[in-house]
Protein backbone atom coordinates (compact mmCIF):
# COMPACT_ATOMS: atom_id res chain seq x y z
CA UNK A 1 0.00 0.00 0.00
CA UNK A 2 1.05 3.48 -0.56
CA UNK A 3 2.04 6.06 1.76
CA UNK A 4 -0.31 9.34 2.70
CA UNK A 5 -0.42 10.59 -0.84
CA UNK A 6 -2.83 7.81 -1.32
CA UNK A 7 -5.30 9.68 0.75
CA UNK A 8 -7.44 11.41 -1.48
CA UNK A 9 -8.58 15.15 -0.56
CA UNK A 10 -7.65 14.94 3.16
CA UNK A 11 -4.60 17.21 3.31
CA UNK A 12 -5.60 19.19 6.45
CA UNK A 13 -6.08 15.45 8.14
CA UNK A 14 -2.85 13.95 7.05
CA UNK A 15 -0.92 17.93 7.62
CA UNK A 16 -1.91 17.12 11.32
CA UNK A 17 -0.73 13.79 11.28
CA UNK A 18 2.23 14.16 9.73
CA UNK A 19 3.33 17.06 11.68
CA UNK A 20 2.42 15.02 14.67
CA UNK A 21 5.12 12.18 13.29
CA UNK A 22 7.39 15.23 12.66
CA UNK A 23 7.33 17.15 16.62
CA UNK A 24 7.36 13.63 17.76
CA UNK A 25 4.02 14.62 19.69
CA UNK A 26 1.43 12.15 18.92
CA UNK A 27 -2.14 12.51 21.64
CA UNK A 28 -2.79 9.41 22.96
CA UNK A 29 -6.07 9.12 21.64
CA UNK A 30 -7.49 10.27 18.09
CA UNK A 31 -10.94 10.28 16.81
CA UNK A 32 -11.33 10.82 13.13
CA UNK A 33 -14.64 11.67 12.24
CA UNK A 34 -16.63 12.03 8.75
CA UNK A 35 -18.81 9.84 6.16
CA UNK A 36 -18.04 6.62 5.66
CA UNK A 37 -16.19 6.06 2.88
CA UNK A 38 -13.92 8.84 2.47
CA UNK A 39 -10.65 7.46 3.94
CA UNK A 40 -10.60 7.19 7.82
CA UNK A 41 -9.74 3.74 8.30
CA UNK A 42 -7.20 3.66 5.79
CA UNK A 43 -5.65 6.80 7.55
CA UNK A 44 -5.56 5.15 10.25
CA UNK A 45 -4.18 2.00 9.21
CA UNK A 46 -1.22 4.35 7.53
CA UNK A 47 -0.89 5.86 10.86
CA UNK A 48 -0.12 2.93 12.63
CA UNK A 49 2.27 1.93 10.20
CA UNK A 50 4.02 5.36 10.51
CA UNK A 51 4.36 5.25 14.07
CA UNK A 52 6.28 1.91 13.95
CA UNK A 53 8.11 2.95 10.66
CA UNK A 54 11.66 1.45 10.99
CA UNK A 55 12.89 4.79 8.88
CA UNK A 56 10.77 7.01 11.13
CA UNK A 57 13.84 8.05 13.82
CA UNK A 58 16.09 8.92 10.69
CA UNK A 59 13.14 10.80 9.10
CA UNK A 60 12.49 12.70 12.42
CA UNK A 61 16.24 13.51 12.62
CA UNK A 62 15.63 15.60 9.26
CA UNK A 63 12.72 17.13 9.95
CA UNK A 64 11.32 15.68 6.87
CA UNK A 65 8.24 12.50 7.29
CA UNK A 66 7.53 12.34 3.68
CA UNK A 67 7.86 8.98 2.78
CA UNK A 68 6.61 7.59 6.04
CA UNK A 69 5.43 4.88 6.21
CA UNK A 70 8.34 3.57 4.15
CA UNK A 71 6.23 0.50 3.17
CA UNK A 72 9.25 -1.61 2.99
CA UNK A 73 10.45 -2.07 6.39
CA UNK A 74 9.87 -5.32 8.32
CA UNK A 75 7.10 -3.96 10.68
CA UNK A 76 5.47 -1.81 7.40
CA UNK A 77 5.16 -5.23 5.54
CA UNK A 78 3.90 -7.03 8.75
CA UNK A 79 1.15 -4.70 9.13
CA UNK A 80 0.28 -4.59 6.07
CA UNK A 81 -0.43 -8.78 6.47
CA UNK A 82 -2.24 -7.97 9.38
CA UNK A 83 0.03 -10.29 11.38
CA UNK A 84 1.26 -7.51 14.00
CA UNK A 85 0.14 -8.67 17.24
CA UNK A 86 0.38 -4.27 18.60
CA UNK A 87 -1.89 -3.62 15.70
CA UNK A 88 -5.20 -3.90 17.33
CA UNK A 89 -8.56 -2.97 14.89
CA UNK A 90 -11.88 -3.79 16.34
CA UNK A 91 -14.95 -3.77 14.08
CA UNK A 92 -18.76 -3.72 15.48
CA UNK A 93 -20.14 -6.76 16.51
CA UNK A 94 -23.42 -6.94 14.12
CA UNK A 95 -24.92 -3.51 14.60
CA UNK A 96 -23.02 -2.64 18.36
CA UNK A 97 -19.03 -2.71 19.85
CA UNK A 98 -19.97 -4.66 22.64
CA UNK A 99 -18.70 -4.65 26.31
CA UNK A 100 -16.91 -7.80 25.70
CA UNK A 101 -15.05 -6.74 23.04
CA UNK A 102 -13.87 -3.23 24.73
CA UNK A 103 -13.30 -5.76 28.10
CA UNK A 104 -11.07 -7.74 25.83
CA UNK A 105 -9.25 -4.74 24.98
CA UNK A 106 -8.35 -4.17 28.49
CA UNK A 107 -6.90 -7.09 29.36
CA UNK A 108 -4.65 -6.52 26.05
CA UNK A 109 -3.58 -3.63 26.99
CA UNK A 110 -3.10 -4.38 30.53
CA UNK A 111 0.13 -5.89 29.14
CA UNK A 112 3.28 -4.37 27.25
CA UNK A 113 3.55 -4.32 23.74
CA UNK A 114 5.18 -7.77 22.14
CA UNK A 115 7.50 -5.73 19.79
CA UNK A 116 5.84 -2.42 18.67
CA UNK A 117 7.99 0.82 19.45
CA UNK A 118 3.98 2.37 19.89
CA UNK A 119 0.74 -0.22 20.25
CA UNK A 120 -1.76 1.41 17.78
CA UNK A 121 -5.55 0.34 18.62
CA UNK A 122 -8.53 1.04 15.86
CA UNK A 123 -11.63 0.91 16.71
CA UNK A 124 -13.62 2.01 13.65
CA UNK A 125 -17.47 2.83 13.60
CA UNK A 126 -16.98 3.60 17.42
CA UNK A 127 -20.48 5.42 17.16
CA UNK A 128 -21.88 2.08 17.78
CA UNK A 129 -20.40 1.39 20.86
CA UNK A 130 -23.13 0.82 23.33
CA UNK A 131 -23.40 2.56 26.96
CA UNK A 132 -21.39 0.15 28.53
CA UNK A 133 -18.27 -0.34 26.17
CA UNK A 134 -18.42 3.18 26.09
CA UNK A 135 -18.06 3.81 29.70
CA UNK A 136 -15.31 1.02 29.63
CA UNK A 137 -13.54 2.84 26.84
CA UNK A 138 -13.35 5.98 28.63
CA UNK A 139 -11.52 4.42 31.93
CA UNK A 140 -8.86 3.71 29.25
CA UNK A 141 -8.84 7.29 28.25
CA UNK A 142 -8.70 8.42 31.35
CA UNK A 143 -5.37 6.15 32.19
CA UNK A 144 -4.06 6.07 29.09
CA UNK A 145 -1.60 2.70 28.86
CA UNK A 146 2.14 3.61 27.52
CA UNK A 147 3.58 3.24 24.60
CA UNK A 148 0.05 3.04 23.00
CA UNK A 149 -2.47 5.18 20.72
CA UNK A 150 -6.23 4.88 20.25
CA UNK A 151 -7.83 5.64 17.04
CA UNK A 152 -11.45 6.09 17.16
CA UNK A 153 -13.41 6.54 13.67
CA UNK A 154 -17.16 7.37 13.89
CA UNK A 155 -19.72 9.33 11.44
CA UNK A 156 -19.33 12.29 13.67
CA UNK A 157 -19.58 12.84 17.64
CA UNK A 158 -23.55 13.36 18.03
CA UNK A 159 -23.41 9.17 19.50
CA UNK A 160 -20.57 9.16 21.29
CA UNK A 161 -20.22 9.94 24.95
CA UNK A 162 -19.21 13.68 25.35
CA UNK A 163 -16.33 12.08 27.53
CA UNK A 164 -15.11 9.80 25.29
CA UNK A 165 -14.96 12.74 22.60
CA UNK A 166 -13.39 15.09 25.15
CA UNK A 167 -10.66 12.53 25.89
CA UNK A 168 -9.58 12.82 22.19
CA UNK A 169 -8.41 14.99 19.44
CA UNK A 170 -10.89 15.30 16.95
CA UNK A 171 -9.64 15.52 13.03
CA UNK A 172 -12.77 15.79 11.07
CA UNK A 173 -12.29 14.46 7.32
CA UNK A 174 -14.66 15.90 4.73
CA UNK A 175 -16.35 14.44 1.96
CA UNK A 176 -14.11 13.73 -1.60
CA UNK A 177 -15.10 15.69 -4.51
CA UNK A 178 -16.99 15.08 -7.49
CA UNK A 179 -13.80 15.67 -9.79
CA UNK A 180 -12.08 13.10 -8.11
CA UNK A 181 -14.64 10.49 -7.48
CA UNK A 182 -14.97 10.73 -11.03
CA UNK A 183 -11.51 9.80 -12.15
CA UNK A 184 -11.01 7.27 -9.45
CA UNK A 185 -14.46 5.99 -11.04
CA UNK A 186 -12.33 6.17 -14.49
CA UNK A 187 -9.13 5.01 -13.67
CA UNK A 188 -10.00 2.16 -11.55
CA UNK A 189 -13.39 0.79 -13.29
CA UNK A 190 -13.00 2.26 -16.48
CA UNK A 191 -16.54 4.16 -16.10
CA UNK A 192 -18.03 5.98 -18.96
CA UNK A 193 -17.59 10.26 -18.30
CA UNK A 194 -21.55 10.59 -18.09
CA UNK A 195 -22.05 7.65 -15.94
CA UNK A 196 -19.11 8.73 -13.87
CA UNK A 197 -20.45 11.73 -13.36
CA UNK A 198 -24.23 10.88 -12.64
CA UNK A 199 -22.40 8.46 -9.34
CA UNK A 200 -20.13 11.12 -8.30
CA UNK A 201 -23.04 13.33 -7.47
CA UNK A 202 -25.17 10.96 -5.77
CA UNK A 203 -22.01 8.99 -3.93
CA UNK A 204 -22.54 12.32 -1.56
CA UNK A 205 -18.41 12.15 -1.22
CA UNK A 206 -17.79 8.55 -0.95
CA UNK A 207 -15.68 6.83 -2.29
CA UNK A 208 -17.28 3.65 -1.01
CA UNK A 209 -20.54 4.40 -2.07
CA UNK A 210 -19.44 5.23 -5.54
CA UNK A 211 -17.31 2.20 -6.26
CA UNK A 212 -20.61 0.16 -4.98
CA UNK A 213 -22.81 2.29 -7.77
CA UNK A 214 -20.07 1.94 -10.49
CA UNK A 215 -21.64 -2.16 -11.93
CA UNK A 216 -23.97 -2.39 -13.95
CA UNK A 217 -26.32 -3.45 -11.89
CA UNK A 218 -26.79 -0.12 -10.22
CA UNK A 219 -27.04 1.52 -13.35
CA UNK A 220 -29.79 -0.42 -14.53
CA UNK A 221 -31.91 -0.25 -11.18
CA UNK A 222 -30.91 3.22 -11.38
CA UNK A 223 -32.68 3.59 -15.04
CA UNK A 224 -35.67 1.45 -13.79
CA UNK A 225 -36.26 3.40 -10.97
CA UNK A 226 -36.02 6.95 -12.92
CA UNK A 227 -38.59 5.26 -15.48
CA UNK A 228 -40.84 4.71 -13.23
CA UNK A 229 -41.04 7.96 -11.63
CA UNK A 230 -41.22 9.74 -14.68
CA UNK A 231 -44.39 7.57 -15.56
CA UNK A 232 -45.46 7.63 -11.95
CA UNK A 233 -48.36 10.57 -12.17
CA UNK A 234 -49.85 8.75 -15.10
CA UNK A 235 -50.94 6.26 -13.09
CA UNK A 236 -53.94 5.42 -11.12
CA UNK A 237 -53.88 5.28 -7.21
CA UNK A 238 -53.47 1.77 -6.81
CA UNK A 239 -50.41 1.98 -9.38
CA UNK A 240 -48.79 4.31 -7.06
CA UNK A 241 -49.55 2.11 -3.69
CA UNK A 242 -48.25 -1.32 -5.76
CA UNK A 243 -44.88 1.29 -6.59
CA UNK A 244 -44.75 2.29 -2.88
CA UNK A 245 -44.91 -1.92 -1.19
CA UNK A 246 -42.69 -3.33 -4.32
CA UNK A 247 -39.89 -0.39 -2.88
CA UNK A 248 -40.38 -0.93 0.52
CA UNK A 249 -39.46 -4.94 -0.33
CA UNK A 250 -35.70 -3.93 -0.14
CA UNK A 251 -34.56 -1.92 3.22
CA UNK A 252 -30.93 -1.87 2.47
CA UNK A 253 -31.58 -0.22 -1.02
CA UNK A 254 -33.77 2.47 0.36
CA UNK A 255 -31.09 4.65 0.96
CA UNK A 256 -30.11 4.51 -2.54
CA UNK A 257 -33.38 4.53 -4.03
CA UNK A 258 -34.20 8.09 -2.03
CA UNK A 259 -31.25 9.54 -3.33
CA UNK A 260 -32.13 9.21 -6.81
CA UNK A 261 -35.63 10.57 -6.08
CA UNK A 262 -34.16 13.38 -4.39
CA UNK A 263 -31.50 14.32 -7.31
CA UNK A 264 -34.63 13.48 -9.53
CA UNK A 265 -36.40 16.16 -8.39
CA UNK A 266 -33.50 18.34 -7.88
CA UNK A 267 -32.97 18.05 -11.95
CA UNK A 268 -36.34 19.09 -12.49
CA UNK A 269 -35.90 22.22 -10.57
CA UNK A 270 -32.62 22.89 -11.62
CA UNK A 271 -33.69 22.41 -15.79
CA UNK A 272 -35.15 26.29 -15.34
CA UNK A 273 -32.08 27.64 -12.87
CA UNK A 274 -29.07 26.08 -14.20
CA UNK A 275 -29.86 23.34 -16.73
CA UNK A 276 -26.01 22.99 -17.78
CA UNK A 277 -25.86 21.79 -13.92
CA UNK A 278 -28.05 18.63 -14.42
CA UNK A 279 -27.32 15.13 -12.72
CA UNK A 280 -28.75 12.81 -14.59
CA UNK A 281 -27.84 14.44 -17.50
CA UNK A 282 -28.35 11.57 -20.47
CA UNK A 283 -32.42 11.81 -18.96
CA UNK A 284 -32.13 15.94 -19.44
CA UNK A 285 -34.60 15.81 -22.96
CA UNK A 286 -37.32 14.24 -20.90
CA UNK A 287 -36.42 16.45 -17.67
CA UNK A 288 -37.19 19.48 -20.21
CA UNK A 289 -39.83 18.31 -22.54
CA UNK A 290 -42.11 17.46 -18.89
CA UNK A 291 -41.30 19.12 -16.37
CA UNK A 292 -39.98 22.54 -17.09
CA UNK A 293 -43.20 24.14 -15.70
CA UNK A 294 -43.86 22.61 -12.76
CA UNK A 295 -44.41 25.21 -10.02
CA UNK A 296 -41.83 25.59 -7.79
CA UNK A 297 -43.59 25.15 -4.61
CA UNK A 298 -44.96 22.39 -6.00
CA UNK A 299 -41.05 20.82 -6.46
CA UNK A 300 -39.83 22.88 -2.98
CA UNK A 301 -43.02 20.61 -1.28
CA UNK A 302 -41.81 16.88 -2.90
CA UNK A 303 -38.06 17.91 -1.98
CA UNK A 304 -38.89 18.53 1.89
CA UNK A 305 -41.06 15.16 1.79
CA UNK A 306 -38.05 12.84 0.12
CA UNK A 307 -35.74 14.35 2.92
CA UNK A 308 -38.69 13.60 5.49
CA UNK A 309 -38.72 10.16 4.04
CA UNK A 310 -34.83 9.72 4.58
CA UNK A 311 -34.93 11.04 8.00
CA UNK A 312 -37.40 8.37 9.15
CA UNK A 313 -34.95 5.66 7.83
CA UNK A 314 -32.95 5.82 10.94
CA UNK A 315 -36.26 4.97 13.00
CA UNK A 316 -38.25 2.33 13.53
CA UNK A 317 -40.85 3.52 10.96
CA UNK A 318 -43.27 1.42 8.93
CA UNK A 319 -41.61 1.53 5.82
CA UNK A 320 -44.22 0.51 3.72
CA UNK A 321 -46.81 2.89 4.99
CA UNK A 322 -43.74 5.94 4.99
CA UNK A 323 -43.06 5.04 1.26
CA UNK A 324 -46.96 5.44 0.49
CA UNK A 325 -47.18 8.68 1.62
CA UNK A 326 -44.52 9.72 -0.27
CA UNK A 327 -45.75 8.71 -3.44
CA UNK A 328 -48.90 10.11 -2.88
CA UNK A 329 -46.94 13.32 -2.09
CA UNK A 330 -45.02 13.17 -5.14
CA UNK A 331 -48.34 12.84 -7.57
CA UNK A 332 -49.59 15.60 -6.62
CA UNK A 333 -49.55 18.89 -8.88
Amino acid sequence: MPGFESIIDQKRPIRILTTCLRDGNIPHALLFTGISGIGKRTTARLFSKACNCEALSSAVSRKRIDGIPCCRCRSCRKIKSGNHPDIIHIEPSGNIIKIAQIRDLCHTLSMKPYEAETRVVTISEAQNLNLEAGNALLKVLEEPPEHTIIILTALNTANLLPTVVSRCQEIRFGPISRKNLMKLLHDERGTETEVARIIAAMANGSISKAMAMSDDQWINQRNWLIHELETLESRTIRGVMAFAEQLSSNKDKLPDVLEVILIWLRDRWMVRMDPENIINIDRIDGVQSNYGNVPPSSLLSKITAVQRAQMKLQTHTNLRLMLENLMLHLVKT
